[in-house]
């Protein structure tokens, strides 16, 4: 029974984590933008996505070792999993990062338990922090990439374009994009290249680079060049309008940047000001802060305070998001 508080004050740390994790995973209107792209995108290329999974889901069966078998099975949602774990342009694997979670969970939580933390809130860090540093660092990869991918991808764009112009056809402009343009627009037109050199169609092989990069501006070239495959017309006038919407797209998310750094700056150091002062009193007198895990009024005010935390992060994401 005395273990009562210290289990409630446990689920609302939790809960407000996970407040937290929702209110800084993602705005809504872009997973709308994503539906609306990926509705445009299935008018359009029908039939090519179903072929492009059952292919990634042999590939993927043939290629797993029993760890990522392991990690499939014990881990939620491998399938989105193993999807984010493409994205970043590396090798990782399912089962290294199940691997990563359960060290990160073991070392964390035997590091407290033998500091002399209570073995439930030992457990639930290390649940907290396994889960999460290996989600945050995927996510970091990610969003890196994605970047870096963004900046060069309507350079290369107008290189399709003066290619097109040129008289040259586009599997031949997509080949020299893969060949003079760097960093990772260079790497997913050479794969687009090497699956249009084995036998792949174009269309498929540009859908498959869609889905694994999940950007909208890729989508939006994708659904380019089919369009214009099925109506006919100027191709590279189309592609040379699309490269400076781009242009103006990305021009228009550094200025909403720009305006909302200091909202958002204040958010993180309002947020973690209350965990830092924490861990320093902790390792300054860490028998007075035990309290907090024996007292069940400290108990009660401490979830209290960290549900309103979380509500009010909740909100200031609502506030600093704007859809581009």
């Amino acid at each position: 029974m005395d273990m009562m508080p210290l289990v409630m004050l446990g689920g609302g740390a939790l809960a407000t984590l996970l407040l937290i994790a929702f209110a800084f995973a993602g705005p809504s209107p872009a997973r709308a933008s994503a539906r609306r792209l990926a509705a445009a995108r299935d008018r359009h290329l029908e039939g090519l996505a179903g072929g492009v999974e059952a292919q990634m889901r042999k590939i993927t069966a043939r290629n797993a070792t029993r760890m990522d078998t392991a990690a499939m099975r014990l881990l939620p949602n491998p399938a989105q999993l193993q999807k984010r774990l493409n994205m970043t342009g590396k090798t990782w694997t399912v089962g290294q990062y199940g691997m990563a979670t359960l060290g990160i969970l073991v070392v964390v939580s035997a590091l407290l338990w033998l500091k002399g933390a209570p073995i439930l809130l030992s457990l639930l860090i290390g649940v907290v922090l396994g889960a999460g540093i290996p989600h945050m660092a995927v996510g970091m990869a990610i969003k890196k990439r994605i970047a870096k991918f963004n900046a060069k991808f309507p350079d290369a764009i107008e290189l399709l374009v003066r290619g097109l112009r040129s008289g040259l056809p586009i599997t031949e402009t997509i080949a020299v994009v893969a060949a003079e343009v760097e960093g990772p627009v260079g790497v997913e037109f050479r794969a687009i290249t090497d699956k249009m050199k084995i036998g792949r169609s174009m269309d498929a092989s540009l859908q498959e680079t869609a889905d694994r990069l999940g950007t909208p501006e890729f989508q939006f070239f994708v659904i380019t060049i089919a369009i214009q495959r099925e109506t006919g017309g100027n191709l590279a006038e189309t592609l040379a309008n699309l490269a400076t919407v781009l242009r103006q797209r990305g021009q228009m998310k550094l200025k909403i940047k720009a305006m909302s750094s200091e909202s958002k700056a204040s958010a993180y150091i309002i947020g973690a000001l209350p965990f830092v002062v924490f861990g320093m009193i902790w390792m300054i007198n860490g028998t007075y802060m035990q309290n907090f895990f024996q007292d069940e009024r400290l108990m009660v005010a401490g979830g209290g305070g960290l549900c309103w935390m979380g509500i009010g992060a909740l909100i200031m994401r609502k506030m600093i998001n704007f859809e581009i």
